[in-house]
């Protein structure tokens, strides 16, 4: 399996240039979601995607402690604070970003083995998880299904051996039927993922739920293959405080 390495800095990069053309124009024909469903699965035209391994730990020095958060901030007004503005914003750099990142490594190494349809990515002192919505939902519908269940268990239970982590759930969706459709829809999902989470057990204080409708494409929404990567929801692990605090002082190595 070929591993994805993604720095802070070139996914700094990635993300301005990406901003810069990406278009969000929405398509108001149809009822949001229109992929189509065989059985419990909903056939979204990327079945057979190999699924993308993780990277090293970025070392210190890529971000200086401080920064992160400055530059955090700028990807944030341009992205509405979501997952490139999130990794980075959380960064802390140096010695302690490379502690944190050598547990998010320990971590990610984890959740690759429990959760078989989600795409696990490390990212500079972060986790990404990128959920295909065909597979945690029907279409139109926020209530998981059986399969997603499985793998948000294998989620928890990472969760709950490493604690000190924040998480943020994102609900996204096509351009296809109106923006207030689809934000409704994205939101409903990404609290679907947290309320089953809560449910067994982490709490609800490290979480926070949000929904994008079609304003974060990570594909060209033109296209059906696009249009399917596009219906996801991620969930993005940084450190919180307290973890930055024990990674500093040494009380974690």
């Amino acid at each position: 399996m070929k591993l994805v390495k993604l720095s802070l800095t070139s996914m700094l990069a990635v993300t301005m240039l990406f901003t810069s053309c990406q278009t969000t124009a929405p398509t108001t024909s149809g009822t949001g979601d229109t992929s189509t469903t065989t059985g419990n699965r909903t056939d979204t035209s990327t079945t057979g995607q190999e699924k993308t391994g993780m990277n090293k730990t970025t070392k210190g020095g890529i971000i200086g402690a401080g920064s992160g958060a400055v530059v955090g901030g700028i990807i944030g007004n341009r992205m509405g604070n979501t997952a490139a503005g999130a990794i980075i914003g959380a960064a802390v750099g140096g010695a302690t970003g490379a502690v944190i990142g050598r547990r998010m490594d320990k971590q990610a190494e984890e959740l690759e083995k429990s959760m078989e349809n989600a795409k696990i990515e490390r990212v500079g002192e972060a986790i990404r998880i990128n959920f295909d919505s065909g597979i945690l939902f029907a279409v139109n519908s926020a209530e998981l299904s059986a399969k997603a269940k499985k793998d948000i268990d294998g989620l928890v239970a990472t969760l709950q051996k490493y604690e000190g982590t924040n998480i943020i759930i994102e609900g996204h969706t096509d351009n296809t039927g109106s923006r207030e459709l689809n934000q409704g829809l994205s939101e409903r999902r990404a609290q679907s993922v947290a309320n089953y989470a809560r449910t067994k057990g982490v709490d609800a204080s490290r979480m926070q739920a949000k929904g994008y409708a079609f304003d974060q494409p990570i594909a060209d929404n033109t296209t059906a293959e696009g249009r399917s990567q596009n219906r996801r929801v991620e969930v993005i692990i940084i450190a919180s405080e307290e973890l930055k605090k024990a990674a500093e002082s040494g009380e974690i190595k």
